[in-house]
């Protein structure tokens, strides 16, 4: 069964950086899409970003465009978020997903993921 495990998340001040990670494990697969999302009580669950294994392409929200990067290392099964310029509208808990296909519809669509991390809660406040 495949198993996604997060960490890096905590508070930061406005204006500070952090950065997530996921580790999957449990799969066997050369194509599949691993995304960001992130959701806030009484909100619905929102694509932040996403990332495709067959070419690296990447998809993000308009509103972190530019200030959040997503990124992988194959090697560790790993994929990362960078999110800098952080603002207190970014808090929220943050979850890791995974489709077994490529899906370009990933951020406009978080409930077509398969499978869930447990989520990290990321704070920005002063």
């Amino acid at each position: 069964q495949l198993q996604l495990v997060e960490s890096g998340g905590g508070l930061v001040q406005p204006g500070g950086s952090l950065t997530l990670s996921c580790t999957a494990s449990g799969f066997s697969s050369n194509y599949y899409t691993l995304g960001w999302f992130r959701q806030v009580p009484g909100k619905e669950r929102e694509g932040v970003s996403c990332i495709s294994s067959s070419d690296g392409s990447t998809y993000y929200a308009a509103s972190v465009k530019g200030r959040f990067t997503i990124s992988r290392d194959n090697a560790k099964n790993t994929v990362y978020l960078q999110m800098n310029s952080l603002k207190p509208e970014d808090t929220a808990v943050y979850y890791c997903a995974w489709k077994s296909t490529v899906y370009s519809m990933c951020v406009e669509n978080p409930y077509g993921m398969d499978n869930w991390g447990k989520g990290t809660l990321v704070i920005v406040s002063a």
